[in-house]
């Protein structure tokens, strides 16, 4: 019965091909809606989620902005890891800088810290070695660079004893470490190069070597646990003051951006399923409009014996065969619309079809065709097979 239903429910719309169409095109321009707009956001969000994951989010970034008079060493700073809730710090003193090598020149961001920055910051080596407690001692002049800053000053990675020059002043590259992306980095683009933060110092030319910037990892990765801990050191050690210190515990971020990708998923979400309700409505207008043209069917189908429910279920499953088509074509055209967005955009952002999203639009699309098919199916059923047989049209 299910499969005569269908048959008769093609059959009626290639009777009546452009209007079928036209009564599609709601579902149609709300399905795209639908996937089109939560599949942008949902993968808008992914890649900035990704983005700032890669500025590390399982990091906190220290910023002391009124030491009192009383300067932070760069002794003290280890000594924060000595808390069981800390893992390790690193002090950070970032300078812009130009590189030289030879003929080639080029714009740096130079980072002065210490060994445990590489811990800290997830610094894979490509080559070479990072920086040691011996450098940073001895004020030592060597570089740790990042590859894309190799390939641009030297041509190669292949650059372990090579002479750099930064502001003028001689260093030897003594190791190469992957591209990174780092808050600081975004602010001061350049070459990514690591030096000494004793050497950054005096490079800089600062009458003291304080530390007003660190980063801080957990001890067990427990942010919460380390931002409390560090909170209350830096309390005690600047006199209680809470305006001596800032700190910004980078997975808030991420976490942020998740909440701000679904209330903006929710939101237009919301605003999509609106034009698939219109298009109820135009489904609902064109099936009572059906109705009406056959009406002597019905009185016929009706007098040689066919039952209220079989009447009722022809003209709901016409409705949902009307949505299903409509969702299938506007779930083709959202795939087409989202490659091309994405071969527009290039490298900068893969924007995919969700099948949640699909899923979603396919439920609504059949929940659709059937509460706005409900009342014409029901008008339908209810004609008296004597009343059907008389109607002139």
């Amino acid at each position: 019965m299910v499969w005569q239903c269908v048959k008769m429910a093609f059959k009626a719309i290639v009777a009546n091909r452009m209007r079928a169409f036209l009564t599609m095109l709601g579902i149609i321009v709300g399905v795209i809606a639908l996937v089109v707009l939560v599949s942008l956001v949902t993968s808008a969000g992914d890649a900035v989620t990704e983005q700032v994951e890669g500025l590390g989010t399982d990091l906190i970034r220290v910023t002391i902005t009124d030491d009192g008079g009383r300067p932070l060493q760069l002794e003290e700073v280890a000594n924060f890891t000595l808390h069981e809730d800390i893992g390790a710090a690193a002090p950070v003193n970032q300078v812009a800088a130009t590189a030289r090598f030879g003929s080639e020149r080029g714009r740096a961001t130079v980072t002065g810290t210490t060994p445990s920055y590489a811990e800290i910051s997830g610094v894979t080596m490509v080559a070479g070695r990072f920086l040691r407690t011996t450098d940073v001692d001895n004020n030592t002049h060597v570089a740790v660079i990042a590859e894309r800053a190799a390939e641009a000053l030297f041509g190669t990675t292949e650059v372990i004893g090579a002479p750099l020059s930064l502001n003028g002043r001689p260093f030897t590259v003594v190791g190469v470490v992957e591209d990174q992306e780092s808050l600081t980095n975004l602010l001061m683009p350049g070459h990514t190069i690591y030096i000494p933060y004793t050497t950054a110092v005096r490079m800089a030319d600062h009458l003291s070597s304080a530390v007003t910037t660190m980063i801080v990892s957990a001890a067990d990765g427990d942010m919460n646990a380390a931002e409390a801990a560090m909170d209350e050191m830096l309390l005690e050690r600047f006199r209680r003051n809470p305006d001596a210190f800032g700190m910004f515990n980078q997975a808030l971020m991420a976490e942020a951006m998740d909440e701000i990708t679904n209330m903006l998923t929710y939101l237009l979400g919301g605003v999509a399923a609106i034009s698939l309700l219109v298009g109820g409505i135009g489904i609902m207008n064109i099936m009572l409009v059906s109705v009406t043209e056959r009406t002597k069917e019905i009185g016929v189908r009706k007098a040689i014996g066919a039952g209220r429910w079989s009447i009722m279920f022809q003209f709901l499953i016409e409705a949902l065969v009307i949505c299903m088509i409509g969702c299938a074509i506007g779930v083709a055209l959202s795939w087409g619309i989202l490659e091309v967005a994405s071969f527009l955009v290039g490298d900068v952002m893969d924007f995919r079809i969700s099948l949640d999203v699909v899923g979603v639009a396919v439920a609504f699309s059949l929940f659709i065709g059937l509460v706005f098919g409900l009342y014409p199916a029901n008008k339908a059923a209810s004609k008296r097979p004597i009343e059907a047989l008389r109607y002139a049209g």
